[in-house]
């Protein structure tokens, strides 16, 4: 069975329940929640049941034991983690009317950014190695994460990646850089629309997904939001459209659906019934205020499929 393996910063993550308050008024807010892009993948992969392994730094506190408890409760192997003397990682959000959402992150000078990956805990087999763009800003995790995907290549492994690019990584030429080459480098690249513009400056759509495909990827998902989703590869091509939830927190529903996609890939399940798994596991994981509260098994996700009468209509496109 193919190990699915994730790497980067682990949080903790606190959530305002007012809108508009961009982090400056006194509010109340929830958490702890385990948080952290690769963490949100990895959880939600391996309660797709997939053999989800996280590789990550934590302290040796509260907030850490929050992240380990919900990678044993859900099944993440985490052998990998390693435990500092420096204080867990902690991310704060906000929301606003308009959409957009305001954050501070503490990782760099705590356990989020004193990584270490160590060749030695790969486990042994086929190895599938998933990257997010938004770890690698900090240039501490950066060289480790550059070192996991060398080490996975180099035992013939392949590479996922969501290039998660937010304006603050793009704009650091070091990790734009580095993004760019791990992107080459994927077999599977999962990008938003957004992601694609940042990539391909000047392209349409169409031009940026025929320009991934040259550089060597097996399939290319692209995710648009309220529009759904276009999935694309050699032999088939076609969209999903979203389904309607009421949203009460978006962080996450990208890693959900990530590791929703993979998950279901490597245990055989073909490319459609992958992708809608994941187009409905996306849907599920706003429904609930935490960035992997939301997360589903694939029992919760067939039913809420089979519940719905709107969303993820096929629409099949030339290949």
């Amino acid at each position: 069975m193919t190990t699915l393996i994730s790497i980067g910063e682990l949080l903790v993550e606190f959530v305002s329940h007012q809108k508009d308050c961009h982090l400056q008024a006194l509010v109340e807010y929830s958490g702890p929640y385990p948080s952290g892009a690769p963490a949100i993948f990895a959880d939600q992969a391996a309660q797709c049941g997939a053999k989800s392994m996280i590789f990550g730094s934590i302290g040796d506190d509260g907030f850490g034991k929050v992240l380990t408890n919900r990678f044993s409760q859900n099944g993440v192997i985490s052998e990998g983690v390693t435990v500092t003397d420096a204080t867990t990682g902690t991310a704060f959000v906000s929301y606003n009317s308009d959409g957009s959402r305001n954050f501070i992150f503490h990782i760099g000078n705590t356990a989020a950014d004193s990584l270490i990956f160590e060749e030695a805990k790969l486990p042994e087999g086929d190895l599938l190695l998933h990257i997010s763009g938004s770890s690698l800003g900090n240039e501490k995790l950066r060289a480790q994460i550059n070192n996991a995907v060398d080490a996975v290549i180099a035992r013939g492994g392949k590479i996922c990646c969501d290039p998660n690019a937010r304006p603050e990584i793009m704009s650091n030429p070091e990790a734009f850089a580095s993004l760019k080459e791990i992107v080459s480098k994927s077999s599977i690249l999962l990008p938003s629309t957004a992601d694609l513009t940042y990539l391909y400056p000047g392209l349409n759509e169409a031009e940026a997904i025929h320009e991934v495909f040259n550089s060597g990827a097996e399939l290319v998902v692209l995710k648009r939001g309220s529009d759904g989703v276009l999935v694309s590869s050699a032999s088939e091509s076609f969209e999903l459209t979203p389904f309607e939830v009421e949203e009460i927190d978006p962080t996450g529903a990208g890693d959900c659906f990530c590791g929703t996609l993979v998950a279901s890939l490597i245990s055989g399940k073909s490319l459609l019934d992958a992708a809608q798994l994941a187009n409905a596991a996306g849907a599920l994981s706003v429904t609930k205020r935490g960035p992997m509260e939301g997360n589903s098994n694939i029992s919760k996700i067939s039913a809420f499929i089979a519940s719905q009468s709107v969303g993820n209509k096929i629409i099949t496109r030339e290949s």
